[in-house]
């Protein structure tokens, strides 16, 4: 039978799990941080008149992250991976704010 009760589980995997499950709590928290300040700078576009992408700083977002994915041992298209898909999301965000709440006329 493959079902392990937690009792039957290595205290070290437990540990692990914890720490896993502690990391992922943290990293929701920072997003949720993240999107909430780049929400108020898709305002700030929006006011101005911006367009909501700015090639020229996502490019250099890409390379600072890769810089750092190598001095954190982190795999860096994976780390390319993971900014570009929040990225998108962000100018999602600013597209919806530039062009208004859905519904107004």
């Amino acid at each position: 039978m493959n079902d392990s009760t937690p009792h039957e589980l290595p205290p070290e995997l437990l540990r692990l799990r914890g720490s896993i499950d502690n990391i992922d709590a943290a990293l929701v928290y920072l997003l949720a941080e993240r999107f909430k300040a780049t929400q108020q700078v898709g305002v700030l576009k929006a006011a101005r008149g911006l367009p909501p992408s700015d090639p020229g700083r996502e490019a250099r977002q890409v390379a600072r992250l890769r810089d750092l994915a190598h001095e954190a041992d982190l795999d860096p298209v994976f780390a390319e991976k993971f900014l570009a898909f929040i990225v998108e999301e962000v100018i999602r965000h600013h597209e919806e704010i530039a062009n208004g709440p859905a519904g107004e006329d």
